[in-house]
């Protein structure tokens, strides 16, 4: 494989060969043997009795491989940044190259808004892109124009399935397989032949491309944690089906990304209580963990100068995705009835793709309008009286609450949106807890313009101050400068 390696993460799957890690700084002589003479200046060498002791012995190769490798490295990377400064001077532009199992685009809105950021700050970026088929429309021209070079790599409904499967068999998260590429893979590899500063992966479903890539080039955007996410679903997630493939894959999952914290050195989460849920995974794990939220783009999210619509609820998101539908469904059977109960005039719509037919069919009451896709999220957020987000349970950011906050629509929503945000509740945005509170929370707001005029105006004010892509790409180049 032309100077690369076996993956530390390749230890994870039960039926992962181990052997080739010594390859991994061709032209550097870290060996075995090197690595068994540390052993015996640290005390660690001998023989292994018990299952502890291997753990204990595994720990040490790898750290002890990660070390030698990045310093080793190091001494030779000295002229691979490009020269001049970025926009706001002193920085180094940097050779970014960038593996993700979905194209980036404003649905996929974390990777866009940090390559977005990124090339208008000047750094060179190219991007393998697997294109799954949900995300088969999506326009990559946006970040083309600013400089982006982007590959896409399509995948078929029947290539998802059978990746899946072949995780299933390896006794991995069916996700972890799901956005496999053999084309992207071998592009993986034919990039590494370049001097590149940084290779930055995204999500768990990226997390076989980082077996391409050597550790101390390596940053890993877990973005959430999935063992969290299937921790709260496998109890609150709508329908028994959804709730069982949770309990199935929650001990692959854990298993799986307690496995990043020793084979990924620089890992970045989107919220604190992510980075908690990850550490507790492996607290002895070598990864350094930064956490770096989510942002909206302010200039395309912004307060428009239109009549809102009297009395109009909206509630945002992927709808494919079962947190929503959990939402989305609490909204039509506990709240809205108890909303209608007062202001019978009140209207719901529910906008984002892929809404299944269960959400469908409970939406029977004609005040409850079912959009799902649209070309254009902004004119339904600006129309919009109040946005809603009763979110049974959640990871990381809910950009939906940062879109709205971002048109000045002010937002109501439970506790586990909170989390991931430095918003102060009663000042930024309302949370009510159960359906009667957050039913009453929206009936106070309708009948009162001026605190929905204030929570509009300070939401937007919040988003400026911690989620402005910008501020969130120098902390993002911060990371890539610690490699």
């Amino acid at each position: 494989m032309d100077g690369l390696t076996s993956h530390p993460l390749d230890l994870l799957s039960p039926t992962a060969k181990t052997s080739g890690r010594d390859q991994a700084a061709e032209g550097h002589f870290i060996t075995p043997a090197s690595v068994g003479f540390f052993h015996l200046w640290l005390g660690t060498s001998g023989p292994v009795l018990s299952g502890n002791a291997r753990n204990m012995r595994s720990f040490y190769d790898d750290f002890l491989f990660h070390i030698l490798t990045r310093f080793l490295t190091g001494l030779s990377r000295g002229s691979n940044r490009r020269e001049g400064n970025v926009e706001d001077g002193g920085e180094q532009r940097m050779n970014i190259l960038m593996a993700l199992p979905y194209p980036p685009s404003r649905i996929r809105i974390r990777p866009f808004g940090f390559l977005q950021a990124l090339a208008r700050r000047g750094h060179h970026i190219r991007v393998l892109a697997v294109q799954p088929p949900e995300d088969r429309d999506v326009d990559l021209e946006p970040l083309r124009d600013l400089g982006v070079e982007i590959h896409s790599f399509p995948l078929s409904r029947g290539i998802t399935l059978w990746n899946a499967w072949r995780a299933w068999m390896r006794g991995d998260p069916l996700q972890a397989g799901y956005a496999d590429h053999p084309g992207l893979r071998e592009a993986l590899r034919r990039s590494l032949r370049e001097p590149w500063d940084v290779v930055h992966v995204e999500h768990l479903r990226g997390a076989g491309f980082a077996r391409e890539v050597p550790p101390d080039r390596l940053v890993f955007d877990a973005v959430d944690s999935i063992t969290r996410l299937f921790e709260q679903a496998q109890a609150m997630a709508p329908g028994r089906l959804t709730r069982w493939v949770a309990r199935l894959e929650l001990r692959r999952t854990r298993r799986f990304e307690a496995g990043w914290l020793s084979a990924f050195l620089r890992i970045v989460v989107t919220s604190e209580e992510d980075a908690t849920a990850l550490r507790r995974l492996a607290p002895n794990g070598l990864a350094m963990l930064t956490v770096i939220p989510n942002g909206v783009d302010l200039e395309f999210f912004r307060p428009q100068a239109v009549p809102r619509d009297p009395a109009t609820l909206i509630f945002t998101g992927k709808m494919s995705y079962h947190a929503n539908v959990a939402a989305a469904l609490d909204l039509i059977r506990e709240i809205m009835p108890r909303i209608w109960a007062h202001r019978p005039e009140v209207r719901l719509w529910i906008v984002g793709r892929n809404p299944p037919s269960r959400l469908r069919q409970a939406a029977r009451d004609p005040r409850v309008e079912i959009i799902g896709t649209v070309p254009d999220l902004r004119p339904y957020l600006a129309r919009a009286t109040l946005a809603v987000c009763p979110m049974r349970y959640a990871v990381g950011i809910q950009n939906k609450v940062l879109e709205a906050m971002a048109m000045g629509t002010p937002v109501v929503a439970t506790p586990p949106v909170q989390g991931g945000l430095r918003a102060v509740p009663g000042r930024d945005l309302v949370i009510a807890a159960g359906a009667e509170a957050f039913a009453e929370a929206v009936l106070r707001l309708l009948d009162d313009p001026a605190e929905r005029a204030a929570l509009g105006t300070a939401g937007r004010a919040y988003v400026e101050t911690h989620h402005r892509w910008e501020a969130l790409a120098e902390r993002l180049e911060r990371v890539y400068a610690g490699l």
